[in-house]
C-alpha cells in the first residue's frame, strides 16, 4: 500500500509521476499536485533533498490529494524526516545511499511507520562496484544491484517493497525488467529513465512501458519525460486505458489518417474537436472520418463518431447515422450530441435518432461511389469471393 492506493497483486495498474517544484515551496508544490491528481496520477514523487524540503513535507503531505512518495538521494537521514513528516512511500537509490547500517535503519523506521519503500535502480547511478564488474550499466547489474537491496530491508523483517530497474535504453529497460520478474515476487514500477521531451519521449516510454505491460509484467508506471509533470500523468492514464488496463476516464478520438477520398481537411477537424471534447471531459470513443463511402461502418465501434462528405457530417452512434449537419456545424453537432450521450444512454440517442438521416447517408453514399468510383472495388471483390466459395472461378 502507498498511502489507500495498493500497488501489486489484482490490483490496478496505478500512474505516478514527480513533481518539479521545489518542496520547500509549498503552495506551488500542492498546485501541482491537484494539477497532477487531476491528470490521472495516483501517487506522486517529491524530492526531499535538503531539511527545507523535509519541512515543507510535513505540510504538504496532510493538504495532497494523492499519496506522496518521498525520493531520498545519499542522506538517508533526510529519510528519517520524511518518515516523520508522514509520506505514504520512500525511494530509496542503491547508487547513492551506500551503508548497510543506514539502509537498514530507514527500513525499521518505515515499517514501523507502516511505509513502503520502493528500490529505485538507475542506470545512471549504478553503484561503482558493479559498473566495474560488469562494464557496463547492463540488466544483470540493474537486477543485481536491486537484490542487494533488498537483501538488506529482509534482514530486518521489511517486505512492503516495489522495485524499479530503469534504463534509458528501450530494450535494456525491458531485459532488466524480464529478468527481474523471473527473480522476485515484489511489486515492480515501470519507466524508462530520461526518456527525454516528446514526441521522442512518449514513444520511448509507450515502447518500453506497453512491451512489458502485454506481458503480464509491471504493477505501476511513471512516463519520465522532459515536460510538465502532468503531461506525464497524462500520458500514463492514457496508456493504461488503451491498453484495456483502466476504464477509460476521458476522450479516446480516432480519426481516419486522411486520403484523396476525404472531402474535408480531416486533420484540422480532428485536431478542432479534439479541442472541443477534451474541455467536456466526456469518458467516450469518438471517430473523425474522412469520408461517408466507408467512415460509419469502418468506426462502427465507436462510440459517436462524424463522417463528412459533400458539404455534410453523417453523426453516427456505434456505427448508426442519426443526423447529418452541415459541414461547418460538424464539430459543434458532434460535442452537443457527445454531451446527450453521456448523460442518456446510447440507447435514447438511437431512438432519437433522425428517421431520414439513414436513407439520406445511403443516397449519398450511392452517389460518391458513382463519382468517384469504389476504392476499395467492394463489388468487384464479393464477386470474386463468390466465385471461388462456388467453384465456379477458374
Amino acid at each position: 500500500m502507498v498511502g489507500d492506493v495498493p500497488v501489486g497483486g489484482l490490483a490496478p495498474i496505478s500512474v505516478q509521476s514527480m513533481t518539479t517544484t521545489k518542496t520547500a515551496d509549498v503552495d506551488g508544490t500542492l498546485a501541482q499536485l491537484y494539477a497532477l491528481r487531476g491528470a490521472g496520477a495516483d501517487i506522486v514523487r517529491v524530492t526531499c533533498n535538503d531539511v527545507d524540503a523535509a519541512q515543507g513535507l510535513a505540510e504538504i503531505v496532510p493538504r495532497s490529494p494523492v499519496p506522496i512518495i518521498a525520493d531520498i538521494h545519499y542522506q538517508y537521514r533526510l529519510a528519517l524526516a520524511a518518515l516523520e513528516a508522514g509520506v505514504a512511500g520512500l525511494r530509496l537509490n542503491p547508487g547513492n545511499i551506500r551503508k548497510e547500517a543506514h539502509i537498514k535503519a530507514v527500513a525499521k523506521a518505515a515499517a514501523d511507520a507502516g511505509v513502503s519503500i520502493r528500490v529505485g535502480v538507475n542506470a545512471g547511478s549504478l553503484d561503482k562496484d558493479l559498473l566495474e564488474e560488469y562494464g557496463a550499466a547492463v540488466p544483470e547489474a540493474l537486477v543485481r544491484s536491486a537484490e542487494h537491496e533488498i537483501a538488506y530491508l529482509e534482514d530486518v523483517g521489511f517486505h512492503d517493497i516495489k522495485i524499479s530497474v530503469k534504463h534509458s535504453t528501450v530494450p535494456l529497460m525491458v531485459e532488466s525488467y524480464r529478468l527481474l520478474a523471473e527473480r522476485v515476487e515484489y511489486p515492480l514500477h515501470l519507466g524508462v529513465t530520461e526518456a527525454g521531451p516528446p514526441p521522442g519521449g512518449l514513444i520511448k516510454s509507450v515502447a518500453g512501458i506497453a512491451t512489458l505491460l502485454l506481458e503480464g509484467i509491471g504493477d505501476t508506471i511513471r512516463f519520465s519525460l522532459t515536460a510538465d509533470p502532468v503531461e506525464e500523468a497524462k500520458a500514463g492514464r492514457q496508456l493504461l486505458e488503451y491498453l484495456g488496463f483502466r476504464e477509460r476516464s476521458g476522450l479516446d478520438l480516432i480519426a481516419c489518417p486522411s486520403c484523396g477520398r476525404a472531402e474535408v481537411d480531416v486533420i484540422k477537424v480532428a485536431e478542432e474537436a479534439a479541442r472541443a471534447l477534451e474541455a467536456e471531459r466526456l469518458p467516450i470513443q469518438v471517430a473523425i472520418m474522412g469520408c461517408i463511402v466507408n467512415g460509419p461502418g469502418e468506426a462502427r465501434e465507436a462510440d459517436i463518431g462524424i463522417a463528412a462528405g459533400r458539404g455534410k457530417g453523417h453523426l453516427f452512434i456505434k456505427g448508426r447515422v442519426v443526423r447529418v449537419v452541415p459541414e461547418e456545424a460538424m464539430v459543434d453537432a458532434l460535442v452537443e450530441e457527445a454531451r446527450r450521450l453521456v448523460a442518456e444512454g446510447v440507447e435514447a440517442r438511437l431512438a432519437a435518432a433522425d428517421a431520414a438521416a439513414e436513407d439520406l447517408a445511403h443516397e449519398e453514399r450511392v452517389e460518391l461511389i458513382g463519382l468517384q468510383g469504389d476504392a476499395n472495388r467492394a463489388a468487384e471483390r464479393r464477386a470474386a469471393v463468390a466465385d471461388v466459395a462456388s467453384g465456379e472461378a477458374e
